[in-house]
């Protein structure tokens, strides 16, 4: 589920923050709003490698932050105690940065996830504001031209009094801010996850294949998905508002209407098989799960309905099984169903006796068509070829296109080899014939190998592949004629 991390800033940047020098003001900048990263991934919980990879940057940058710094006030405060100690302060820093990021790997809790933050929002303002302003003020009143004892003591005037309050009034502030911040981003992290579950419910009931139904305490629509409308044939408007008995009587038939109903008031369920008419009038099949939805008080405000047209199952697969094992252009059977034929016709070719002819067959003239009157003209031939291929053959036969301008024939029940000759000579003569296309005539014709079971014993495979050879001869020899293989 993704979540729209909204940007939020629990440490907002204020103009105190200045210290007036350039290079570190821009650095707190960065820190500021890392922290505001971290803290607005902390409120949505997102992954812990999301958090930890957000962790190590805060520290990374810190560090290479708290170096810069140190540089500065040992350029003007070389070995001053003021010095020392601030380097201390931020070494302390980052090891307890690395403390809470432990704790929150372990226990990712809104307690602890509070105490990173306040933590890090009340250290950052402190140090900037207190520490950080302070040694600044020193710095810059000793490039001003003030010794160094002079602008420590400049430094030590500035920051109490006014300034003293002033600080101590935004540390509190920024306290409350925080706090009060995540308790938002929280709110909001929440709400959001609520409208992607909603979104994410809805997105499904949309997509299903099950007809689903809500009506009011009194089975009046009021919501529907698409595979419902589509049912009922009529758009979501119109099934809105109306009685659902009289918009589906089948599935409240007249000797279930009242126990369907009677089980979902007071048992919150009911499920069964229905029968009835769908909307062309069509007997319909369907299992039903109809349930009551009740509010805080207990009292049933809805009932919903989830339906599985047995029959549309029934009628789907099927046209899965068709589409799965015929050519689409044809509509013939296609490769994947050939195999199953071909063990069919073996079996009963072996226990009757008699012969099996594998046909491979390719089209002369083809690419002429394809090429001149473009692919539909082609496909229209295709349609006409497989139409004259499958009249010429007897119900034990199979036609096969392979794909492209190639079929195959199965002729089983067959006495013996050379009484295939006659219904082969008569189907090159039907392919021959001249055909109206796209208002132009035009001809082809068809070469074709042919092997025969069970002389030669082998797998489809190579049956066709023999089959193919022999084809390939017939169109050496001249196109439009048999070949067999030897």
């Amino acid at each position: 589920m993704e979540l729209r991390i909204t940007p939020a800033d629990i440490f907002p940047w204020n103009e105190n923050f200045q210290t007036g020098i350039s290079v570190i003001d821009e650095q707190h900048r960065k820190l500021v709003e890392l922290l505001n990263k971290l803290a607005s991934h902390l409120a949505y919980g997102v992954d812990k490698p999301e958090l930890n990879s957000i962790f190590d940057e805060l520290t990374d940058y810190a560090q290479y932050h708290f170096k810069t710094e140190e540089g500065v006030w040992k350029k003007y405060l070389p070995t001053d105690e003021l010095s020392v100690e601030h380097a201390l302060t931020h070494q302390t820093f980052v090891t307890e940065v690395l403390h809470l990021r432990g704790k929150q790997d372990a226990l990712a809790t809104e307690e602890v996830i509070e105490e990173i933050v306040i933590f890090l929002t009340h250290w950052l303002a402190f140090h900037i504001l207190e520490a950080d302003k302070h040694l600044s003020k020193i710095v810059l009143a000793v490039q001003k031209g003030l010794t160094l004892p002079e602008a420590k003591a400049k430094a030590s005037t500035e920051m109490s009094g006014a300034l003293r309050v002033l600080i101590e009034t935004i540390l509190s502030m920024y306290d409350t801010l925080s706090t009060r911040t995540l308790q938002l981003m929280r709110e909001v992290a929440e709400r959001q996850r609520a409208e992607e579950r909603l979104r994410l419910t809805r997105k499904v009931i949309d997509s299903t294949l099950e007809a689903i139904f809500i009506t009011d305490a009194k089975g009046i629509v009021v919501d529907t998905n698409p595979s419902f409308c589509l049912d009922v044939q009529l758009e979501h408007e119109q099934a809105v508002g109306q009685d659902i008995r009289q918009l589906k009587p089948g599935l409240f038939s007249q000797n279930k209407s009242d126990e369907i109903w009677r089980a979902a008031t007071e048992s919150g369920h009911w499920a069964g098989e229905t029968v009835g008419r769908d909307a062309s009038g069509e007997i319909e099949g369907a299992w039903m799960a109809f349930s009551s939805v009740k509010d805080n008080q207990g009292v049933i405000t809805h009932y919903v309905g989830v339906v599985s047209s047995i029959t549309h199952l029934v009628k789907r697969q099927q046209t899965l099984e068709v589409e799965a094992n015929h050519d689409a252009l044809t509509g013939l059977p296609n490769r994947r169903l050939l195999q199953d034929r071909f063990a069919q016709a073996v079996t009963r070719s072996n226990r009757a006796s008699r012969v099996l002819a594998v046909c491979y067959i390719d089209l002369d003239g083809f690419k002429q068509i394809n090429d001149s009157l473009g692919h539909d003209a082609g496909d229209d031939v295709l349609r006409i070829m497989a139409g004259r291929l499958s009249k010429v053959l007897r119900g034990e036969d199979t036609v096969v296109r392979l794909g492209g301008d190639e079929f195959v024939l199965l002729l089983g029940d067959l006495e013996s080899e050379e009484s295939a000759a006659q219904l082969l000579s008569r189907l090159l003569k039907d392919a021959a014939l001249p055909m109206l296309i796209h208002g132009k005539q035009v001809e082809v014709s068809a070469s074709m190998g042919v092997t025969f079971y069970p002389r030669d014993h082998g797998t489809l495979e190579q049956m066709l592949a023999h089959a193919d050879e022999a084809m390939l001869a017939a169109k050496r020899e001249g196109k439009s004629r048999c070949n067999f293989y030897k």
